[in-house]
């Protein structure tokens, strides 16, 4: 489980990604990433989730949100460490859920972190 400091959960956090900083998108995910404050303590990116209801009921949603974390822990050690991430889930994600390969949502993610510029090269990918 990811640790506490590695997530977004207030409320302006998520306001100051939105706001300030830039966004990608994917036909599954959106991604909204800003660089962290100089004050903030760590070098670790962190990660908030926005998952609607479009996709589904809670356990669907539960689902989704624990497989975007997974995928994002896979790719984190790759990723710039002083930024935070919002990944938004689009209701197409589903369609990835029921699929026989189950390495269909990190292929998003890295897909649409890649589409940001976002991910570094020369490290092995996971």
């Amino acid at each position: 489980m990811a640790a506490k400091r590695s997530r977004l959960s207030r409320s302006s956090d998520f306001q100051r990604v939105y706001r300030q900083g830039s966004s990608t998108a994917s036909r599954f995910l959106v991604l909204h990433y800003f660089e962290q404050p100089a004050g903030t303590a760590g070098a670790e990116p962190r990660l908030g989730l926005s998952v609607s209801k479009k996709l589904g009921g809670a356990v669907v949603r539960n689902r989704v949100k624990r497989l975007l974390r997974e995928a994002f822990r896979d790719c984190a050690e790759r990723l710039p460490g002083d930024y935070d991430y919002v990944l938004i889930a689009r209701p197409q994600l589903t369609e990835l859920l029921d699929a026989p390969d189950k390495g269909a949502v990190p292929a998003a993610v890295r897909d649409v972190f890649e589409r940001a510029g976002m991910l570094e090269k020369g490290l092995p990918e996971a």
